[in-house]
């Protein structure tokens, strides 16, 4: 479940180089919760969705694919059928870092890579220095009609920390990389909130492009949005129980409160409608670490985190 990155580019991001993209002005949508103005809070009850259309015909795209109209194709793919991807490819279209995500040799391979590259151009965007302090505040890309802006962080504590409440090896490869890794394991709630946009991003980048996914380019995908969001509960719980001052600081910011709700919500939408696919985007393990998501004490220290009850039949991606 590890991407491979250059030296060079690894370099550049934990250095926060990330590229040139243009920022969209960020605004919910309709109906929309906002999590970008300081006191706004997601309205009771909320359910998450956002346009998609995986049934769009690509017919003439894929036909009229190069490797020198990569990027158009890419933003009209996605015109079509995610208009979300649509907006985040045309805000980090100047970034130098694409050629190094996209696979152009073929129109299917193309489909494919998009998980790496839209992950990975969801980092180059949150992580921008004109949108994020290190450990100080983050932003996030949700969705084309919503960007979280300058959510307090107050530091935190090393990830690695969560590892003693995972009781089974269902993410042990993403454990390796991220928690046990004696630099990833030290990152903050920086580093997990960075990485649970960026995995959630990749998954419906290709869930719409399900059809066209041959290879492994994108088996993960699933599991990887299941295991971000685990490793966001469980860093709730570790604040709460062994860092309280931390949780009653991060506690009293309604914008970081509304981010994680959006996300929890946002995960369970698009792990339901990837679920299909299971197979092509994904292991069983996704279904069953998502589960393990839903154990009371996670739900528990969701809902006292951000103050909302969230509904747990048929509708996960709803707050009760």
């Amino acid at each position: 479940m590890s991407r491979r990155l250059s030296a060079r580019l690894l370099t550049a991001c934990l250095v926060l180089a990330l590229g040139s993209g243009t920022a969209v002005a960020a605004g919910p949508a309709p109906g929309s919760p906002s999590g970008v103005t300081g006191q706004s809070r997601v309205p009771d009850p909320y359910c998450y969705d956002e346009p998609s259309r995986p049934d769009a015909d690509l017919t003439d795209l894929k036909a009229g694919f190069t490797s020198s109209n990569w990027m158009r194709t890419l933003q009209a793919m996605y015109k079509r059928r995610w208009p979300s991807g649509e907006a985040l490819a045309i805000a980090q279209a100047n970034d130098r870092y694409w050629d190094q995500f996209v696979d152009k040799r073929s129109f299917d391979g193309f489909a494919e890579s998009m998980m790496v590259a839209i992950h990975e151009e969801t980092h180059m965007w949150d992580l921008d220095p004109s949108r994020t302090d290190w450990d100080v505040h983050i932003a996030a890309w949700i969705n084309g009609g919503q960007q979280a802006l300058a959510v307090p962080l107050h530091g935190g504590f090393p990830r690695k920390e969560i590892l003693p409440l995972i009781k089974d090896r269902l993410s042990s490869s993403m454990d390796d990389i991220y928690l046990r890794d004696s630099t990833q394991g030290s990152y903050r709630l920086q580093g997990v909130l960075a990485e649970q946009n960026a995995g959630l991003t990749g998954l419906p980048s290709v869930t719409v492009l399900q059809e066209f996914i041959k290879g492994v380019g994108a088996s993960n995908a699933r599991d990887i949005a299941a295991t971000n969001l685990r490793y966001l509960l469980l860093y709730l719980r570790v604040a709460k129980d062994k860092h309280p001052a931390y949780w009653a600081q991060i506690k009293a910011e309604p914008k970081l409160r509304d981010l994680v709700l959006t996300q929890f919500l946002r995960t369970a939408y698009w792990l339901e409608k990837s679920a299909p696919y299971t197979g092509k985007l994904g292991s069983k393990d996704a279904d069953k670490i998502t589960a393990t998501n839903y154990a009371p004490e996670n739900i528990a220290v969701l809902e006292e985190f951000t103050g909302r009850k969230v509904r747990l039949d048929a509708q996960k991606n709803c707050t009760a």
